[in-house]
């Protein structure tokens, strides 16, 4: 009986001496106590090394898949000869690579549970029967092609580390926290001394930089902020600085706000670099995803499922309410309307829809950004054809729903509210209907005693239920009276008493 054992550093083909042993596998043991008895045991047929760790990962790849490698077909065929294939049986450890090896060569294969044992002592004691192979070779071996079938089966990219996106996105919104903080500071403390530049100059950035130009607002006149603000708020800050109503400052106090100044031009610049970098990352790493959703988006959804690999688990649906787990679970808790959107709302293409498309795009978009998640995360291509199809399809089906909400409110009704004419034939005269009017007074005056009959029949009940309410109301106010005299009544006997 012949032993296939697949190593680190090749193939190794064992010749079993005493076949009856695998009756009695719980005895096994003992034949791999020491290398001596396991050289008794089995013995070394042939050993074919791998050329380099290529050979060796097409050979794992094959076995982990339980096919059988072309090098595996070729040792065999070499070493084995026809008539041993006959007669011999091969012990594999993998059922799987035992059928692929039975379907190919024919040979019989034994790969059920009993062998297990067998393969335990030949793993212990391999050195041994091996010689030329030490234990660190064997060690450095096992790690490179284990490091190898992981990248191989991940389809590893050191480009693909979402790891540096995670910490980008969750730095540029504490930046962005910072930056307002900051901000709003600058306009507090300079605002004492200049109060109408706060209204004039929003953007932080630019205020900031005035700031450190203008420095006391009596030299605003002086000072050129061409390379900072439009001609037309240059003028209107100038203006204003005549005219103000500010309290007067220390040079001290110019000084410090000059530093937290710096502070916010620093840590504006260093965000917008820090944007660009998210950017080029983003589009490396998923391009689909960041065609279909953005830049920030898109970093927010890897950002919040962890990685790039766990995001492309989810289905769309999870997508969709992508951090508004806590509103999902209020709803289910108090059996609400659940939430339609996450952190996929502040997408551009739901902005585009109506208020009350929103939900239906989202749904869309949750749909097609799982597609590209998938195809960024397993695909080999970097192209991001699959994002730009996708959000074409989007945009047309957001311009389908307006234009059929519009068409609706266009269309014009008159046409289904028309009747058809009908041509009414004018009829004979009749004689027979002639009456005199001697004979229709009778049935006037019948007609006209019917009519007051039905009237007095239908007041008949009415007046009836008038005098009903009024006599329940009667009781009441009598009920009423009678309680009130008793308690007073009572309260006379207690003041009486004491």
């Amino acid at each position: 009986m012949l032993v296939l054992y697949e190593t680190a550093a090749g193939y190794a083909l064992f010749k079993l001496v005493n076949d009856g042993k695998l009756t009695k596998p719980e005895e096994l043991y003992k034949d791999f106590e020491s290398a001596e008895k396991a050289n008794e045991a089995v013995k070394l047929k042939a050993f074919k090394k791998f050329e380099n760790t290529t050979d060796a990962l097409a050979a794992v790849t094959g076995i982990v898949e339980g096919k059988m490698p072309k090098n595996l077909k070729k040792f065999l065929e070499s070493e084995i000869s026809e008539k041993e294939m006959k007669k011999e049986k091969l012990v594999i450890s993998d059922p799987k690579l035992g059928s692929s090896i039975n379907k190919k060569l024919g040979i019989n294969v034994l790969s059920d549970s009993t062998v297990q044992d067998l393969y335990r002592g030949i793993r212990e004691q391999f050195e041994s029967l091996v010689s030329g192979l030490s234990h660190a070779d064997l060690s450095a071996m096992s790690l490179g092609l284990s490091h190898s079938l992981s990248r191989y089966k991940l389809k590893f990219s050191p480009d693909k580390v979402d790891t540096m996106i995670v910490q980008a996105i969750a730095l540029l919104d504490d930046l962005d926290k910072e930056l307002n903080t900051y901000a709003m500071r600058v306009k507090e403390w300079y605002g004492w001394h200049f109060p109408e530049m706060t209204k004039i100059i929003v953007d932080n950035l630019a205020y900031a930089k005035v700031v450190k130009a203008i420095g006391f607002r009596t030299n605003a006149h002086a000072v050129d902020m061409s390379d900072v603000l439009p001609e037309e708020l240059e003028i209107e800050v100038k203006e204003a600085a005549e005219i103000s109503m500010g309290t007067e400052i220390s040079d001290e106090d110019l000084e410090n706000i000059f530093a937290l100044c710096d502070q916010v031009i620093n840590i504006t610049e260093y965000r917008s670099q820090l944007y660009e970098y998210l950017k080029n990352r983003m589009h490396a790493i998923a391009p689909n995803l960041t065609s279909l959703v953005g830049e920030l988006v898109g970093a927010r959804l890897i950002s919040h499922a962890g990685s790039l690999m766990n995001l492309s688990k989810q289905p769309a649906s999870t997508i969709q309410i992508l951090g508004a787990e806590k509103a999902l679970f209020r709803a289910l808790k108090t059996k609400h309307n659940t939430p339609k959107y996450g952190l996929i709302y502040h997408a551009s293409l739901i902005g585009q829809a109506a208020p009350k498309n929103k939900a239906k795009v989202a749904r869309m978009l949750a749909a097609k950004s799982a597609l590209c998640l998938r195809v960024d995360a397993l695909g080999e291509s970097e192209s991001n054809e699959v994002g730009v199809d996708g959000r074409q399809k989007i945009e047309a089906r957001i311009q389908t729903l307006e234009g059929r909400v519009l068409a609706k409110a266009n269309k014009d009704t008159s046409a289904k509210n028309q009747t058809k004419f009908t041509l009414n034939k004018t009829q004979q005269y009749s004689e027979s209907a002639d009456v005199v009017m001697a004979d229709a007074e009778p049935v006037k005056r019948k007609r006209e005693e019917d009519e007051e009959s039905e009237e007095a029949a239908e007041e008949e009940p009415k007046k009836k239920k008038e005098k009903k309410e009024k006599k329940e109301k009667k009781e009441k106010k009598d009920k009423k009276e009678k309680k009130d005299k008793k308690e007073k009544k009572e309260k006379k006997e207690k003041k009486n008493k004491d």
